[in-house]
């Protein structure tokens, strides 16, 4: 097998396992920071900074340091924020 061939089946392989974490990733009912970032597309520090201003709901922090957040809560703050189509 040539290398191109190893290659190419390498990155396909790469493919498949990105959309499998993706589809896990939506099924879960409680994300971590970094998941939410994934999760939504936005960036850390913009997440952050909303976190901060206490303008994502759904977020909490159990134990004092890290915060999670109900995906349920984050949809539909996310389908709250739509833009009217004319």
């Amino acid at each position: 097998m040539e290398n191109s061939e190893i290659f190419k089946k390498l990155n396909s392989i790469e493919s498949r396992q990105a959309k499998i974490e993706t589809l896990l990733l939506s099924q879960k009912p409680v994300l971590t920071f970094e998941e939410l970032a994934e999760y939504t597309g936005y960036s850390r520090s913009f997440l952050y900074k909303l976190t901060m201003a206490a303008q994502i709901p759904g977020a909490y922090k159990p134990t004092g340091k890290h915060y999670f957040f109900e995906r349920k809560a984050i949809d539909q703050w996310l389908l709250s924020n739509k833009p009217e189509i004319v």
